[in-house]
């Protein structure tokens, strides 16, 4: 088994690599691969190419990862705590919750660069809780059921919020609208950069608890009975998700799928153990978005599609195949 996931682990970490190669050498004009490595191991700044990669294809490439990697890992976190199949930050609002917390901070003047995550972290956040205490409130508690419910219902209500809002100022608020759809392109260096610290430390969190996480998934009882204070577990996860959910969304807008796919995907090959789980869907998210951006840059060229409609369409199909490949 060890063997097993070890290549497996390879071969993932291999197509991230070509996909992120790939990521870079394809857009408006395809460069080829020669000049992409050439572009790193020797850069010439007379050379257009070069000047082109580093400076507009690395930074969306590396954003995308980043995007791809926290959402993932956002998502077999919170199927791991919650025990529920379903869980990922869009299905249980918290993708909704960040992204109109943003939209609203944009309404009333909030628009720093270290403004944005943070505004999407409150707002992911206050989802969080609001979904809880809704799905709590239900007889029978917060069951798996009644969260995707208590999610979907949250979704709507702040989606139809955030949709009034871009309507009262339609002008400024046109930059929102292509970054509602998810989006890969146009974000400020800056806030990546302030986007980036709170993916770290979601990431950080993440693989520290991912031993935890794996006992926690077999119930309650067991986690206590083999030591895991589940109080400060659910707490750091909590933490983690937040800020994963909040730097994806402050880079690159709401994006489908993503934290509920990947993580299933991952689980088929190496099994439940979240120290294998935790690091193997960061590093097929990130592949998954790049493959998803590349395809929305592709499809319908020169016209580019947003990555957000591509991670859905794609998303869509994946999860059935997967439900039916799981009954």
């Amino acid at each position: 088994m060890t063997a097993l996931r070890t290549g497996t682990g390879l071969v993932v970490l291999t197509a991230l690599v070509l996909a992120f190669a790939w990521h870079v050498a394809v857009g408006a004009r395809t460069i080829p691969l020669g000049t992409v490595v050439q572009a790193f191991a020797a850069y010439d700044a007379s050379v257009f190419d070069h000047v082109v990669i580093r400076d507009l294809r690395l930074p969306r490439a590396l954003m995308a990862a980043a995007v791809g990697a926290g959402l993932a890992v956002a998502g077999a976190l919170m199927q791991g705590v919650t025990r529920n199949p379903l869980a990922d930050p869009g299905i249980l609002g918290l993708m909704a919750g960040a992204s109109f917390a943003v939209v609203l901070g944009t309404f009333t003047g909030l628009t720093s660069p270290a403004a944005i995550p943070a505004l999407a972290a409150l707002g992911a956040l206050a989802a969080a809780a609001v979904v809880w205490t809704i799905s709590s409130a239900v007889p029978g508690g917060a069951t798996p059921m009644t969260m995707v419910l208590a999610g979907a219902a949250l979704t709507a209500f702040l989606g139809a919020l955030t949709g009034t809002m871009l309507l009262i100022d339609q002008t400024s608020f046109e930059n929102l609208r292509v970054w509602l759809t998810g989006t890969l392109a146009g974000r400020p260096g800056d806030v990546g950069i302030w986007a980036g610290c709170w993916l770290a430390a979601g990431l950080l969190i993440a693989l520290l608890a991912a031993r935890q996480v794996t006992a926690l998934a077999m119930g309650d009882e067991t986690a206590t009975g083999l030591g895991v204070d589940v109080g400060k577990l659910r707490l750091s996860i909590l933490v983690s998700v937040v800020a994963l959910t909040a730097s994806a969304v402050a880079l690159a807008g709401p994006m489908g799928f993503v934290g509920l796919v990947v993580p299933h995907m991952v689980r088929l090959v190496v099994g439940h153990d979240y120290r294998v789980i935790v690091p193997g869907a960061a590093l097929a998210g990130a592949t998954y978005m790049l493959l998803a951006d590349i395809a929305a840059r592709m499809i319908l060229s020169p016209i580019e599609i947003s990555t957000g409609l591509i991670t859905a369409l794609l998303g869509g199909p994946i999860f059935i195949w997967l439900v039916r490949v799981r009954l």
